[in-house]
């Protein structure tokens, strides 16, 4: 055979082992949800509940919300999965720093802070909107004309924007109440 192939060296040794942060864009969604979570979010009570630990070091905080802020935006929610991807999915070992949560830590984390998590994903879905990285309507795949409330009346008021708001608090409990039961 006459034809030359790229060098294909499984067992190969490297001097440098890669790095993560140049395996993921600039403008990943993880690197949005890392940053919200250093310097916008308050994990205060996160921190407060390990006041008096005892045996193992916990996980940082941090490291758990930031990979279960990015499960859910992606439509990981099972422990077992988030473990199993924070191994195999670059985005979740940069976001957990290359260290891999079994799903026993993950879900006694999530249990132990269920209503600090619900508070945290709120914050974080109101950032999210104030960035324009979302918003709440519905979208149509098909061809169906739906009837609009394009009219002034229909706008958005402050009453039915908090009335919003609280739609959006009921289904973060019932994400939050789903996960729980995985």
């Amino acid at each position: 055979m006459n034809k030359r192939f790229r060098a294909f060296e499984p067992a190969a040794v490297m001097l440098v082992p890669p790095s993560l942060d140049e395996w993921l864009p600039q403008n990943h969604l993880s690197r949005f949800i890392a940053d919200i979570v250093e310097t916008q979010l308050d994990l205060k009570k996160f921190y407060a509940s390990y006041a008096k630990t005892k045996g193992q070091p916990p996980y940082d905080p941090r490291l758990m919300v930031r990979v279960l802020l990015y499960g859910y935006c992606v439509g990981v929610r099972s422990s077992r999965e988030l473990e199993r991807v924070c191994v195999d999915v670059v985005a979740f070992r940069w976001l957990a720093a290359q260290q891999a949560p079994d799903f026993r830590s993950i879900a006694r984390f999530r249990k132990r802070h269920l209503s600090s998590l619900g508070n945290v994903f709120l914050q974080a879905l109101e950032l999210c909107r104030a960035a324009g990285m979302m918003s709440l309507g519905q979208v149509a795949l098909d061809g169906t004309k739906v009837r609009a409330n394009a009219s002034r009346r229909k706008a958005m008021s402050y009453a039915r924007l908090t009335e919003k708001q609280k739609v959006l608090a009921d289904e973060v409990s019932a994400l939050l109440a789903d996960a729980d039961a995985i």
